[in-house]
């Protein structure tokens, strides 16, 4: 089965004063059928989010194009733009007054095959249609206590320290990477990247119900419009990245010149 890719990339900034969230699309020029997407939420106060965010980005594109699938895998090459963003970012707190952290996702696609690869609390949603397949780990202090069961997801919808996180890009400590695959792919498979701008005024399920009721610019159109209605003029930065794979239709052919019948020969 032949697969068409759609996808868009949308932002907002939300009720900030700057937009400290990157994301990219990126093709690879040298490998028809490979890219990549990415999205990174960017912490750190006056520009220095927005430049810790846009490393991730650059990292990426640098990464993406040196790629030989033949000498590197595709979890290699994404933990290289992590740990490679991260030691960037990290060196730059010599030269400025910041403190620049960043959150990070990155997915690659091939074909038969999509990896992906994320720090933080920014998220990479897999549906199959509207069922979850699956869903990215917070790297944060409330989802670990969670995870653990010191604490219900009631609780930690309010907790205080919602926003704390224990792995990012940045810090002191080498950033906590997961990741995750999804061979082969198939129609129906969607794959939402979004910042906690975003996702935090959702469902799983209503975003399942939303990507797969619409095509991915309506889709972004919907799902951010609805964070900004709910974000009560209190929204963060608002990010998303949207894939969707569908079955390709066969384009129908006109006869050939061949078949067709020959034109009559007119009178003399």
């Amino acid at each position: 089965m032949a697969l068409s890719v759609e996808t868009c990339a949308a932002q907002h900034i939300g009720d900030r004063k700057e937009q400290q969230d990157r994301v990219g699309l990126l093709p690879n020029p040298k490998r028809p059928g490979f890219f990549m997407a990415l999205l990174a939420d960017g912490m750190g106060g006056h520009s220095g989010g927005a430049m810790a965010a846009e490393q991730v980005i650059l990292k990426g594109q640098q990464n993406f194009e040196a790629f030989g699938p033949a000498d590197e895998t595709p979890k290699e090459l994404l933990r290289s733009i992590i740990d490679e963003a991260h030691t960037v970012i990290k060196l730059t707190r010599f030269t400025s007054e910041q403190d620049p952290h960043t959150t990070a996702c990155v997915l690659l696609f091939q074909p038969g095959r999509i990896d992906w690869a994320h720090c933080g609390d920014s998220r990479i949603y897999h549906f199959r249609g509207d069922r979850l397949v699956s869903r990215s780990f917070d790297h944060s202090y409330v989802n670990e206590m969670l995870r653990k069961g010191y604490l219900t997801p009631e609780q930690a919808e309010s907790h205080p320290q919602k926003n704390v996180l224990l792995g990012c890009l940045g810090s002191e400590r080498e950033p906590t990477i997961d990741y995750g695959e999804a061979a082969p792919p198939a129609a129906g498979d969607i794959f939402l990247l979004c910042s906690d701008g975003l996702w935090a005024y959702f469902s799983d399920d209503e975003l399942g119900g939303v990507l797969t009721a619409h095509p991915p610019r309506a889709a972004a159109e919907i799902l951010i419009q609805r964070a900004r209605d709910r974000a009560n003029g209190h929204g963060d930065n608002c990010s998303l990245v949207i894939i969707k794979l569908v079955e390709k239709q066969e384009e129908k052919k006109s006869p050939s010149a061949a078949a067709r019948p020959a034109p009559r020969p007119g009178p003399p």
